[in-house]
């Protein structure tokens, strides 16, 4: 059963990477929508004593749900690969349109979760691609009861596109650990590709 230790030592582990963008470890945190993405990578980056979490909900848009991640190369990746402050901007969903602007120190190691995160694009920047076990039917199930009824709309059009996204660039093949949820916190086991 998975505890608090487990997540203690994957951070270990992750810590003692080799970096693989400039200076930083870029670890991908992907997974189905509603699989528990945000919840890990925060549990995660507190085992990490604090790293930096980029959310691809802040890059994604109403229009580029899954095209996100040439701005993610130029905006965060070619900086840290630099050792330099990387600036991305953030999206609101609720104005459609970027907004604000996130800064982005080249810490040792660097989180970025979301569906799609594990992409051949950024595959060469990973030092680490940890995928959320869970079923795509029972993540989506559990993302559209965190929604509610209002999004069943915007819902319908997101199944279609992740439908899309996996079918033509898989992540889930290429993950170094999976990551299980477990009643008392979470189990990680060697992915498909073999740990890191």
């Amino acid at each position: 059963m998975a505890t608090e230790h487990q997540l203690t030592a994957l951070a270990e582990r992750l810590r003692a990477l080799p970096p693989s963008c400039g200076p930083v470890r870029l670890i991908a945190v992907d997974g189905h929508a509603g699989s528990g993405k945000s919840t890990f990578a925060a549990r995660l980056a507190e085992a990490l004593g604090g790293a930096p979490v980029v959310h691809t909900d802040d890059l994604a848009t109403h229009d580029e749900l899954f095209t996100w991640d040439e701005r993610f190369r130029e905006q965060v990746v070619e900086p840290l690969a630099r050792g330099e402050l990387a600036r991305y901007g953030i999206y609101d969903w609720v104005r459609r349109e970027f907004g604000e602007w996130r800064d982005l120190a080249p810490a040792p190691v660097v989180l970025i979760e979301g569906v799609g995160t594990g992409r051949r694009t950024l595959r060469p920047y990973l030092a680490c691609l940890l995928w959320m076990e869970l079923a795509r039917e029972h993540s989506w199930e559990r993302g559209q009861l965190r929604d509610g009824p209002g999004l069943s709309v915007f819902w319908d059009g997101w199944i279609r596109a992740e439908r899309r996204h996996f079918t033509a660039d898989p992540s889930r093949p290429y993950a170094d650990f999976l990551v299980h949820q477990r009643p008392a916190g979470y189990e990680v086991r060697v992915g498909p590709s073999g740990a890191p």
